[in-house]
C-alpha cells in the first residue's frame, strides 16, 4: 500500500495517508450523526479531500452527493434541499456565494482550498481559507482516531443528473446484492480496464458518474492515481510522459482540444506507454478519434450508458475501426432495444428512443420523484433519452430526445451537425439547436465559440457545412460567441443557449 501514490497535480500524497484520513473521517461523521442511508453531499473540486470524504461515507453505508460546483447558489441550494445531508464537505472559496443558500440544521465542514486550484481557477488567498467560525477538515481530522468497525454495505455515489430539462433529478440506487456487487466489479474491469500496477489519469470532475466511478477502481487497484484540478491539453502530454500513465478517462471535447495543439508540440511528449483511455460522455466526432488513435495508437475504448444506468455498451479499438461512429457492442449481461413513437421495437438499422439495463447494477430511483423513475421504464427496460439505431449488432447514436428538431417535418439530429462544424477552421467549440418558426415550426441554430487567432464568418461556416452535410441541415442563424456556458468537463449547457429563444415565443420545450 505505502508504494502507491495519489497526485493532485504535481504534488503527491501516498494513498495510504488518503485512506488513513477518510477512515479518521469516517469516525467523525458518524459523530455528527451520520448513519446508514443518510447523505453527505461534497461541493469540492478534483481533490484529496474529495477520495478522502467518498471513502468515509462508503465506510458508514452513507451515500455520497458530489454537487456541480458550477451550479449557481439556487441550483446548489435545490440539490441541498432535495438530498437534506446530514453533512456538507466544501472547499472554502465556493462556501462564500452559497452560505445563504446553506439548509438549517446542516453541518458544514470546510476544506481549505489547495494551492493547486487556487492557481488553477484564480483563487484569492482569503477566500481559499476557512471562515472564521468554520470547521476546518484538517483539523476536525485531527481529533479522530481511525474508524475500527466493520465495514457497512456499501451505497453507490448519488449523482443528479445535468438537467437537461427541469430541476436535476438524484438518481438514488438500492444496495447491491453480494452476486451484483461481484458482477459489477467485473463490469469495471471490462470497461476500465484498471488493473493492479495500473497508472491512471482522471481529468474530468468527480461530480460526473464516469470520473466518479472511475476513481473508485483506481484508488483500489492502481500504483499511481493522478488527479487533475483543471484539463490543459499540453499539461496532460506531460503528464502522461512524467507519469508513464497507463490508463486514463477523458471526454470526446479534450480529444478535440489535445489535436488542435500544433503538431511541434504533440510531438514533444512521448505517450507510449498509454494502453487503455476509455471515453464517455458525449458523441465523439469519427474524424478526431481516428486521428487520435493514428497519434496514440490502438488505445481509445469507448463506453455508452447513463448514471441511471452505468456502462451498458463497450467498443474496442479495433471494433471501432471495423465500425467506425458506433459505440459498440452491449457488456456482459446488458439488454437493449430500440422502441419507436408507437411503442413497439423497431427493425435493426431503424431509428428510435434506446431503452437498456444492466443487471450488474442495483435499481434505482429518482429521489423524491418516484413517478419520473416509472415513467423511463419499458419492459424492464431503461431510457436515458437518447435517440439511435442498431446495426450489426451494434449501437449507433443520432441525438438527445430532448436535442432533435423537426423542421417542416423532418427529424433533425443537431449531434450530427455539431460533428463536423467543431471540424470547421476557428471554431473552438460549438452548439447546434432549434428555435420557434412561423413556417417550418423550428429551425436551426448554431452557436459557435471563435477560437482567438482565427475569426470564421457566418458565410465560411455556412460554406464548410453545406460541403460536408445536407443542405437541409446546415444551420440557417450563425451566432457568435465570446465563450459558450459549459461545464469543466466541456459539456455545453445547450439550455441556456436555447431558453431565450422558446421564452420570448411564449413557448416552452
Amino acid at each position: 500500500m505505502g508504494s502507491k501514490t495519489m497526485f493532485l497535480d504535481r504534488r503527491a500524497v501516498p494513498v495510504e495517508t488518503v485512506l488513513s484520513n477518510a477512515s479518521k473521517a469516517a469516525r467523525g461523521l458518524h459523530i455528527l450523526g451520520v448513519s446508514e442511508g443518510d447523505t453527505v453531499a461534497l461541493l469540492l473540486r478534483n481533490d484529496f479531500s474529495f477520495v478522502e470524504a467518498t471513502q468515509a461515507v462508503a465506510l458508514l453505508g452513507a451515500y455520497c452527493v458530489p454537487i456541480n460546483w458550477h451550479g449557481k447558489p439556487n441550483e446548489i441550494q435545490y440539490i441541498l434541499n432535495d438530498a437534506k445531508p446530514v453533512v456538507l464537505v466544501a472547499h472554502a472559496d465556493l462556501l462564500a456565494p452559497s452560505r445563504d443558500a446553506m439548509p438549517s440544521g446542516m453541518r458544514v465542514l470546510s476544506v481549505p482550498t489547495p494551492p493547486e486550484i487556487c492557481a488553477q481557477f484564480n483563487v484569492p488567498a482569503d477566500l481559499a481559507r476557512p471562515a472564521p467560525g468554520d470547521v476546518s477538515w484538517p483539523d476536525w481530522l485531527a481529533q479522530f482516531e481511525p474508524w475500527s468497525e466493520q465495514a457497512k454495505r456499501s451505497r453507490a455515489t448519488l449523482i443528479y443528473t445535468s438537467g437537461t430539462t427541469g430541476h436535476p433529478k438524484g438518481v438514488k440506487r438500492e444496495p447491491a446484492t453480494a452476486e451484483q456487487a461481484q458482477a459489477y466489479a467485473e463490469l469495471m474491469r471490462n470497461v476500465y480496464g484498471v488493473v493492479p500496477g495500473a497508472r491512471v489519469l482522471i481529468g474530468g470532475p468527480l461530480y460526473h458518474a464516469s470520473p466518479n466511478a472511475y476513481l473508485r477502481q483506481a484508488v483500489s487497484q492502481a500504483d499511481v492515481v493522478l488527479l487533475q484540478s483543471k484539463f490543459d491539453p499540453e499539461e496532460t502530454l506531460a503528464a502522461i510522459e512524467q507519469h508513464a500513465i497507463t490508463h486514463a478517462v477523458m471526454v470526446p471535447t479534450m480529444f478535440v482540444r489535445l489535436m488542435r495543439l500544433p503538431e511541434a508540440v504533440r510531438e514533444r511528449y512521448n505517450i507510449s506507454s498509454l494502453r487503455w483511455v476509455i471515453h464517455t460522455g458525449a458523441p465523439c466526432a469519427p474524424d478526431i478519434k481516428k486521428a487520435l488513435m493514428q497519434w496514440w495508437g490502438p488505445v481509445l475504448y469507448e463506453t455508452y450508458g447513463g448514471t441511471e444506468v452505468g456502462a451498458v455498451m463497450i467498443s474496442t479499438p479495433q471494433d471501432w475501426l471495423d465500425h467506425p461512429g458506433s459505440v459498440g457492442q452491449p457488456t456482459p449481461g446488458a439488454r437493449i432495444a430500440i422502441y419507436g413513437d408507437d411503442g413497439k421495437q423497431v427493425a435493426p438499422g431503424e431509428v428510435g428512443e434506446i431503452y437498456i439495463r444492466q443487471p450488474a447494477l442495483a435499481d434505482f430511483t429518482y429521489l423524491n420523484q418516484d413517478d419520473k423513475r416509472r415513467a423511463i421504464e419499458r419492459d424492464g427496460l431503461i431510457s436515458v433519452g437518447d435517440i439511435g439505431y442498431l446495426k450489426n449488432g451494434r449501437l449507433y447514436l443520432c441525438d438527445r430526445r430532448s436535442d432533435m428538431v423537426i423542421s417542416a417535418g423532418v427529424n433533425i439530429y443537431p449531434a450530427e451537425i455539431e460533428s463536423v462544424l467543431i471540424q470547421c477552421p476557428g471554431v473552438r467549440d460549438c452548439a447546434v439547436f432549434g428555435i420557434p418558426d412561423e413556417e417550418f415550426g423550428e429551425t436551426l441554430v448554431a452557436a459557435v465559440e471563435r477560437a482567438s487567432d482565427e475569426a470564421p464568418s457566418a458565410l465560411q461556416v455556412r460554406e464548410f457545412l453545406e460541403a460536408r452535410i445536407a443542405k437541409y441541415k446546415v444551420p440557417r442563424r450563425i451566432d457568435f460567441h465570446e465563450t459558450l456556458p459549459r461545464e469543466e468537463s466541456g459539456k455545453i449547457f445547450k439550455r441556456r443557449l436555447r431558453d431565450p429563444f422558446w421564452n420570448a415565443a411564449g413557448r416552452q420545450i
